[in-house]
């Protein structure tokens, strides 16, 4: 078969690739997962709070999403937050 827009050819016999699904990794390229601690690698500076989330703060079950910012979590003194991966590396 061929697509009239883009011209790529396909075998429909073929088996579908299975979709790895949501690939989120930290700082250090470690994959994450659902329910994971991780620990915050920088001072996070938070809008609307007096103080930033310090450096080396751990967080509990985190939960992955889609989007900019990928890892939802509540951190204590702060509450709900969400987290970009990149901020954070795996306890």
């Amino acid at each position: 078969m061929v697509c009239p827009d883009c011209g790529y050819e396909w075998d429909p016999n073929e088996m579908p690739e299975v979709e790895i699904g949501l690939v989120v990794k930290d700082a250090n390229g470690t994959m994450l997962a659902n329910g994971d601690s991780v620990v915050i690698a920088k001072d996070l500076p938070v809008k609307g709070a007096p103080k930033s989330i310090k450096a080396g703060t751990k967080v509990k079950n985190i939960r992955l999403v889609e989007g900019d910012h990928n890892i939802d979590c509540k951190i204590e003194g702060f509450g709900s937050m969400a987290l970009k991966s990149e901020f954070v590396r795996k306890a």
